[in-house]
């Protein structure tokens, strides 16, 4: 335990990883609020698929509006094809082509979209994951796990929407449109250069007034997320609302955020309606209107029988190509909105972040340095003022001080949860400033052992293994023996390999918390934090856990906050703490003898001992 073990580094690709991911990270937060470019980039990780979908769609429907004129020139041969069948042969044999040739190339493009549109949403919920990840605690606090969840998958779904719907819906429309134009300016140059100016301008109209509705999706997105948070912080605390007969009351409260979700849902839907009504009327009468044209230039003899068949088919074509168009362009914007709404959350720049290609931390002797730390959280007092302390490496400290003191805001600032400002202190280990090295090496460096302790709704094998994945059964086993586990995982039916509930839900406080202990044995850090370890345990699970607590101290570097002064009993010092001040600092015999807050806490427990009061 000499040196930071380098296995959390190897794992994360080592320092040119490290340096490629963090610019990644924050590339990526350029594009909140830009969802056409976040969406764009996804799209550019994997060009030659996406380039042969395009070329599959736009030869599809080549080969489509080629049929159309194949058939009119089949129905110009068909006056002269009794004595001239060469042409109606002809004319037949290819329609029949482009009839295959039309089904052969929208089959390869579905087949190639398919693993394309789909990897691209693993690449979006994987980049996402790994972003949100490295947010501070204070963005996870303010934020609910279900809605940051749902908000993930959302913006996966709308970017396979968006995929699916500009490839199969939009694409398709828009280039029959184009090409029907191009191939009447064969009939009637005047009559397709009209088309595309009014086809221009209804379209800029559209979208123009799909884009003004942007703020409807927007807010259905985001109400459609906060019924999900609200159903995941429920659920999750079943337990809480059945204690207290609540579920009628948790159910209105759920019916109010659901007749919201709905409301905007329908402001949402109804205003796409009214963009698909606007756009009924205007291509019916532009139709009409080129129908009415080509039988007008037929009866001047200018166009053709062919002429007019090919003109009414194309025209057909533009009128629910157009509209095609229209209801993708509309659905497009709504899945835009969403996913400009989950990407605003998620992408929010990260209050704190490692520097690009951050050196790991080398632990020569894991010392600690608390170096004039004065700190408040957003919106508070300082929590630390102009705090100072230092830990020689192997020493066991514990912190003991009232609510407040800024106990715990200790332990997180050395887990570098929170980051002390530049100018007001720094926290280093073994001389290194935690802001200066990366987060990976610094965590790998600690191991922890909270009092809420979390578990995976997974395997004890998982759980234990999880600060050493690769650590063997046989080396499980040696922790789980050294943390007073091993009868524990006998006695259980599937052994290890049991399931322990959705956060260690199946065990018993005590149970979990040798889990956690066997979990820092294996991980063999050389610094250990322990969070108030045994406070909420009875008096036999108590001392079980402190044997395994006393085995896992040794030869490290510990830091403890302890509700129970007992556990301190052989601690190499205490240090009291105050209004974020460090006031006292001493062995338990040193303290105990001298006036101040550690022995007036010890009198009060041998009161409380004499009265018959225990803790």
């Amino acid at each position: 335990m000499g040196s930071v073990k380098s296995n959390a580094a190897n794992a994360a690709g080592g320092p040119r990883a490290s340096r490629t991911r963090g610019r990644r990270a924050k590339t990526l937060a350029r594009y909140a609020g830009k969802p056409i470019l976040l969406l764009l980039q996804y799209v550019g990780r994997r060009p030659l698929a996406h380039a042969f979908v395009l070329l599959g769609i736009v030869a599809a429907v080549g080969c489509s509006l080629a049929s159309q004129f194949a058939i009119r020139n089949l129905i110009d041969a068909l006056p002269h094809g009794r004595a001239h069948p060469a042409g109606v042969i002809a004319a037949f044999v290819v329609i029949v082509v482009l009839l295959f040739a039309d089904n052969l190339f929208w089959r390869v493009s579905g087949w190639i979209s398919v693993r394309t549109f789909v990897a691209v949403t693993g690449d979006v919920r994987r980049q996402l994951f790994g972003y949100v990840t490295g947010h501070s605690s204070t963005y996870f606090s303010e934020v609910r796990p279900g809605m940051l969840a749902s908000r993930v998958s959302a913006t996966a779904n709308a970017v396979f929407s968006i995929e699916n719907t500009v490839a199969w819906v939009a694409l398709p429309p828009l280039l029959s449109v184009l090409g029907a134009i191009a191939i009447l300016g064969w009939v009637n140059v005047w009559m397709a250069l009209c088309l595309l100016l009014i086809s221009v301008c209804m379209a800029a109209v559209l979208f123009w007034l799909a884009g003004k509705g942007s703020s409807k999706h927007m807010r259905f997105a985001s109400d459609a997320a906060s019924v999900d948070g609200e159903l995941v912080d429920v659920i999750g605390n079943m337990a809480t609302v059945r204690m207290f007969v609540a579920t009628q009351r948790e159910s209105a409260r759920l019916d109010a955020f659901l007749s919201g979700e709905m409301a905007s849902r329908q402001t949402s839907l109804r205003y796409l309606e009214k963009l698909r009504l606007l756009h009924a009327a205007a291509t019916a009468l532009l139709s009409a209107g080129l129908l009415g044209w080509v039988l007008w230039l037929w009866t001047q003899g200018r166009a053709t029988t062919g002429d007019v068949v090919l003109v009414s088919s194309l025209g057909f074509a533009i009128l629910h190509g157009t509209r095609d168009l229209a209801v993708a362009l509309v659905d497009v914007t709504q899945h835009v909105s969403r996913l400009a709404e989950a990407a605003q959350t998620l992408l929010v720049p990260r209050e704190m972040d490692e520097a690009i290609g951050a050196p790991a931390l080398q632990i020569r002797d894991a010392n600690i340095d608390f170096e004039n730390v004065t700190f408040a959280y957003p919106g508070r007092r300082p929590v630390l003022d102009h705090f100072s302390l230092h830990i020689d490496s192997g020493q066991r400290v514990g912190l003991v001080g009232p609510s407040g003191a800024g106990k715990t805001t200790i332990l997180a600032l050395l887990q570098r949860t929170f980051d002390p400002p530049r100018a007001s202190g720094a926290v280093a280990i073994s001389g290194q400033r935690l802001a200066d090295v990366s987060l990976a090496s610094l965590r790998d460096a600690i191991a922890v052992v909270p009092q809420d302790i979390s578990l995976f709704n997974r395997t004890l094998l998982e759980n234990i293994r999880y600060g050493k994945p690769d650590a063997s059964e046989v080396e499980v086993l040696r922790a789980c023996e050294r943390a007073n586990c091993l009868d524990l995982i006998r006695s259980l039916p599937d052994g290890l390999e049991t399931v322990v509930g959705e956060r260690g839900a199946r065990l018993s406080g005590g149970q979990r918390q040798r889990i956690a202990i066997a979990r820092a044995f294996l991980k063999d850090a050389p610094i250990l934090l322990l969070d108030e370890a045994t406070s909420a345990l009875d008096s036999e699970s108590e001392a079980a856990i402190q044997h395994a607590l006393d085995r896992l101290m040794t030869g490290r570097t510990v830091v403890a906050i302890a509700h129970r002064l007992s556990t301190l009993r052989n601690f190499d010092r205490i240090v009291v703490i105050q209004h974020g001040r460090l006031v006292d600092d001493g062995t338990p015999g040193e303290l105990s003898k001298r006036a101040g807050i550690y022995r007036d806490v010890l009198l009060r427990r041998e009161r409380r001992a004499g009265a018959g009061v225990f803790d």
